[in-house]
């Protein structure tokens, strides 16, 4: 008898034990499922936050690369023009030739450089890199023609800017001006024209003897240059400087 009740009591004893233990392992299984649970909200809440910051800061990190692209797109600009210059003096006076024949017909003609007074080598007036226009993926500069509407265009937004008023020709660059771009007088309207201008469109595979050059990007600007506010109306040019 004793026996017996010792094994129902020692068979009793061991399934409770049992029953516990597996509803023991069955609530930390399922702490464990909470826990994952409140980790994957408070990742996704943390994704969402980061993604809307991104979205927030993604306009004004654009800007700003766009804006140092459009400042070297100036200074290499400025550079093309400065070299224009000098290509136009150094044809006018060395070989006595003046007007459209004295300007460059291509930009192999500014990287060749000129010759110097008394030697048989070459002045480089243009570095590699300013032949190449930043602001597009092709990096071509496009040609502005004397006489060109594009041309006009830009001397209009110039008195506009500079209140009627044009900065005055130098040297051997006021013959040049003269021919290059006719006289305009200014008035109220002058700067609308411009911003609204699709000149820059018919020149865009213009040839021949070019007196500056412009962007092909027809983006509206950052920046502005002499108040103009869209890439493809920024002329570099040796006039009006």
């Amino acid at each position: 008898m004793t026996n017996l009740r010792s094994k129902a009591d020692h068979n009793i004893c061991g399934s409770r034990s049992t029953s516990a233990k597996s509803l023991s392992a069955v609530d930390r299984a399922a702490s464990r499922r909470s826990e994952a649970g409140y980790t994957l909200v408070a990742l996704l809440a943390l994704m969402t936050v980061v993604a809307l910051f991104a979205m927030a800061v993604a306009p004004s990190v654009q800007q700003q690369s766009q804006r140092e692209r459009e400042q070297e797109a100036i200074f290499r600009g400025e550079q093309v023009a400065e070299s224009i210059r000098l290509y136009y003096i150094n044809r006018r006076g060395t070989v006595g030739i003046s007007g459209d024949a004295a300007l460059p017909r291509s930009m192999d003609d500014l990287l060749h450089g000129v010759p110097k007074p008394g030697s048989s080598k070459t002045l480089q007036i243009l570095r590699p890199s300013a032949a190449r226009d930043p602001l597009t993926i092709e990096g071509e500069w496009r040609f502005i023609l004397p006489r060109s509407n594009a041309l006009i265009d830009f001397q209009q937004s110039l008195l506009f800017y500079a209140g009627g008023v044009l900065p005055p020709p130098r040297g051997e660059l006021a013959q040049l001006q003269q021919f290059a771009v006719p006289q305009i007088i200014a008035t109220n309207t002058l700067g609308a024209v411009s911003s609204s201008s699709s000149s820059s469109s018919l020149d865009d595979d213009a040839t021949g003897p070019f007196i500056g050059v412009a962007s092909r990007s027809r983006r509206d600007s950052v920046l502005t240059y002499y108040g103009i506010e869209r890439e493809d109306q920024w002329i570099f040019t040796p006039l009006f400087r």
